[in-house]
C-alpha cells in the first residue's frame, strides 16, 4: 500500500534464478513500489517476501552528485567488493602484511578485478561515451548523461539481482541496441520496468503484469503477453471491431505501396507490424487514450527545402552539404549514432537553428509542429491542461476542449478516478503527463509537417500505442527521431542516416541499421587499437574492419535490387503466360463469331495492357541489372 491506496493485494509471485522478468502495468499501479520493496525500502503490509540473504542487488541511482571524480572511477564504484579489496590491499601494503596481500590478490583474480577498468570503459563506450569522456569529472556531464553514468555503475556491479526502472529513457537507439545485447548475456536475475515493447521482447523471458491490484505472471516476451491477454479481451465484440479498424489501415498502406520499389522495404516492415498488430490490438482496447490528428490545411509541395546547407553551434559545424527536400505525406526516420547531429537537424527543420551556409526554402502554407523534451519546460507550471488549451484557442467551447483533452487522459476536475484532472496545475505533473499535454497542444494546431524528437520518452505502453495509431493515420509529413523501434517501424516510410557530418539515404530497415552499427563499432575499435599493438598491426586490423564495413555496405546496396529483380521476374512470368493465352485466344477465328465476339474489345484492351506492362518491366529489369553490375558482389 501507499498511504490508504492499495496497489497490489493477494499477490503470489515466484521468480527463479536467471529469469529475466519484465514488470508492466499502468502508471501508478505499483511497479516502482514493488522495486522499493525488493530493495527493503518498503515493507509488505501482509504476506512474506523471501529472497536469498547473500544476494547482491544492483539498481540505478536516481540522483548523481556533482563529483570531481572521473567518470570511469564513478562507474568502478559500482563493484563494491572490488573497491573494498583495493582499500584492503592499500592497508595491507602499508602494513607489509605479505600473507594478506597474497590472499587479496587471489580474490582480485577470482572476481576479474584486473580487467575491471577495461570492463568499465567498455560499459561507457556501449552507452555512448567517447574515449575522451572517461576521465572527465562527473560534474561536467548534463543530467541525461549522469543517468547513463548511473546505469553504467549498476551494470558494473556483479549482481545476483538487477533492477532496472525505465533504463532506456535517457538512451538513444544505438545505446538501446547495445544494452539489449548486454542484458541478454547477463547471468543474474533481471527485473525490468520498460515501456519499450521491442526492448522487452529482446530482453525478458517472462512478464509480470499489474492490473486491477492483481499481479499475474506470463511466460514469454511482451508480445506473448499481449497475445495471451488479448485472447481474453477479444471475447467482446466492440474490442474486435476496434482491432479490425487498425488492421485495415495497415493493409491499405501495404496495398498502396508494396509494389513501389522505393517503398517495398518499408511495406515489408508494415507487413511485420501488421502480423504483430493482429495478435496484440485487443490487448490495448481498454486504453484510456484515444486521439487523432485534426485535418490540416492544404500543404505546399515541396513543404521545405534546404540546399547546400550547413549548421552548427558557433564555430563548430555539426552538419554540412545538407540537401534535403520534404514533400507532403513523407514519413522520414532519422538514424545515426549519439552526437551525430539528429537533434541538430530537427532543430534546423523547426527553424530553431539558423543555417550557417546554404538556403532554406519554405512552401507557402507550411505549418510546423515541433516536439522535443526541452519544450516541456515551457509549460506554465501554474496552469492546468484546460487553461493551456484555452490560451491556445480561446474561441473554442470549453466542453469541446475537455472532450479533446480526454483523449489524452486529462479528464474531470480531480474528484476521484485514475485519469489526470484537466483542471489541476501542471507543475507537479510527471514527465509522462507533461509529454501528453505537450503532444495535445501540438496536435491541436493542425501541423502539416511534424518534427518529433524522442516523443515517447516518459510515455507508457498504452500512450505509445495510441500515438503510433494516430501517426499512422496522420496525413501530413513527418520527421522522427526515436529509440522506440516499434514506433519507427510502424510509422516511417524511409530513413536518413546522419553520420560523419553528412545526411544520406539509408537503404535498409532497422535490422540492417543494427548490423551497420555492429560493423561501425568494429571499425572504431580497430582504429583505437590496443596500446601494446604495433602501428602496422593496428592499421591492418582497421583495414580489415573497414573492408568488412564496405562489404556490408555493398550487401545493403545490392539487397533491394536483387529483391526487386526477383519480384519483376515473377510478374513477367505471370504476364507472359497470360499474354500467350490471350494471343492464342485472339488468333482463334471462332472468337469473332456469335456471342463470343462481344469479348473481343475487352481482350484486346487487356492484351495492350499486358504488352505495356511487360515492356515497362523489362526496361526496369535492365536498369536494375545495370545498377547491380556496378556494385561489386564480393
Amino acid at each position: 500500500m501507499r498511504g490508504v491506496k492499495v496497489l497490489i493485494e493477494s499477490a503470489t509471485l515466484q521468480i527463479h534464478p536467471g529469469w529475466k522478468v519484465g514488470l508492466t502495468g499502468a502508471n501508478g499501479s505499483g511497479k516502482s513500489s514493488l522495486f522499493a520493496m525488493l530493495r527493503d525500502q518498503l515493507h509488505p503490509d501482509q504476506g512474506d517476501l523471501d529472497m536469498p540473504p547473500a544476494w547482491v542487488i544492483a539498481h540505478v541511482a536516481q540522483e548523481t552528485p556533482g563529483l570531481v571524480q572521473a567518470a570511469i572511477e564513478y562507474v568502478l564504484d559500482g563493484d563494491a567488493e572490488l573497491r573494498r579489496i583495493e582499500a584492503e590491499l592499500l592497508a595491507a601494503e602499508n602494513a607489509h602484511d605479505g600473507t594478506h596481500i597474497g590472499e587479496l590478490h587471489a580474490r582480485l583474480h577470482e572476481i576479474g578485478g584486473y580487467a575491471a577498468r577495461s570492463r568499465a570503459a567498455s560499459l561507457l563506450d556501449g552507452l555512448g561515451f567517447l574515449q575522451s569522456d572517461i576521465e572527465r569529472p562527473v560534474a561536467d556531464f548534463s543530467g541525461g548523461w549522469r543517468m547513463r553514468l548511473n546505469l553504467a555503475q549498476a551494470l558494473m556491479c556483479r549482481s545476483d539481482l538487477l533492477l532496472l526502472d525505465e533504463p532506456t529513457n535517457h538512451l538513444d537507439l544505438d545505446a538501446v541496441i547495445w544494452l539489449e545485447s548486454w542484458l541478454r548475456d547477463y547471468r543474474g536475475t533481471l527485473l525490468l520496468i520498460s515501456h519499450d515493447r521491442e526492448f522487452l521482447d529482446a530482453c525478458v523471458t517472462h512478464i509480470a503484469h499489474i492490473e486491477q491490484q492483481k499481479l499475474t505472471l506470463y511466460t514469454g516476451g511482451y508480445s506473448d503477453f499481449e497475445r495471451q491477454r488479448g485472447e481474453r479481451l477479444l471475447q467482446q465484440q466492440s474490442m474486435f471491431e476496434k482491432q479490425q479498424r487498425d488492421i485495415a489501415h495497415m493493409e491499405d498502406y501495404i496495398r498502396r505501396f508494396r509494389a513501389k520499389a522505393t517503398k517495398a522495404r518499408q511495406a515489408q516492415s508494415r507487413i511485420k507490424a501488421l502480423e504483430r498488430m493482429e495478435r496484440i490490438a485487443a490487448a490495448h482496447v481498454d486504453t484510456p487514450f484515444s486521439f487523432g490528428f485534426r485535418d490540416a490545411p492544404p500543404a505546399p509541395d515541396p513543404l521545405l527545402q534546404i540546399e547546400d546547407g550547413a549548421v552548427g553551434y558557433g564555430e563548430r559545424m555539426v552538419l554540412a552539404d545538407i540537401g534535403l527536400t520534404l514533400r507532403p505525406g513523407e514519413r522520414v526516420g532519422l538514424l545515426g549514432r549519439n552526437g551525430a547531429g539528429k537533434s541538430t537537424l530537427i532543430k534546423l527543420l523547426a527553424n530553431e537553428l539558423a543555417l550557417a551556409a546554404g538556403e532554406r526554402l519554405e512552401g507557402k502554407g507550411l505549418i510546423t509542429g515541433y516536439f522535443a523534451q526541452h519544450q516541456l519546460e515551457t509549460l506554465r507550471t501554474d496552469e492546468s491542461a484546460l487553461q493551456h488549451m484555452t490560451r491556445l484557442d480561446p474561441l473554442t467551447r470549453e466542453q469541446e476542449l475537455r472532450d479533446y483533452l480526454g483523449g489524452f487522459d486529462f479528464r474531470g476536475d480531480g474528484l476521484g478516478g485514475s485519469s489526470t484532472p484537466a483542471t489541476t496545475p501542471c507543475g507537479p505533473f510527471s514527465g509522462g503527463e507533461k509529454s501528453r499535454l505537450a503532444l495535445a497542444l501540438l496536435i491541436w494546431q493542425k501541423p502539416n509537417l511534424l518534427l518529433l524528437d524522442e516523443p515517447t520518452n516518459h510515455l507508457d505502453l498504452e500512450m505509445r500505442h495510441a500515438l503510433t495509431l494516430a501517426l499512422q493515420d496522420y496525413e501530413g509529413a513527418m520527421v522522427l527521431v526515436s529509440h522506440d523501434r516499434a514506433l519507427l517501424r510502424a510509422t516511417c516510410d524511409r530513413f536518413l542516416l546522419v553520420d560523419d557530418g553528412r545526411i544520406q539515404p539509408f537503404d535498409g530497415d532497422l535490422d540492417d541499421y543494427r548490423d551497420w552499427l555492429a560493423t561501425r563499432r568494429t571499425v572504431v575499435a580497430a582504429a583505437a587499437a590496443c596500446p601494446d599493438q604495433t602501428a602496422d598491426k593496428a592499421t591492418r586490423k582497421a583495414d580489415r574492419a573497414q573492408a568488412s564495413a564496405d562489404r556490408q555496405a555493398r550487401i545493403l546496396a545490392r539487397r533491394p535490387l536483387v529483391k526487386e529483380i526477383e519480384q519483376i521476374d515473377k510478374r513477367l512470368a505471370a504476364w507472359n503466360k497470360e499474354k500467350s493465352e490471350l494471343d492464342a485466344r485472339l488468333a482463334d477465328p471462332e472468337l469473332y463469331t456469335g456471342q463470343q465476339a462481344a469479348e473481343v474489345p475487352t481482350l484486346n484492351k487487356r492484351q495492350a495492357e499486358l504488352v505495356q506492362r511487360i515492356e515497362d518491366a523489362e526496361l526496369r529489369w535492365l536498369e536494375l541489372h545495370e545498377t547491380l553490375d556496378a556494385i561489386p558482389a564480393d
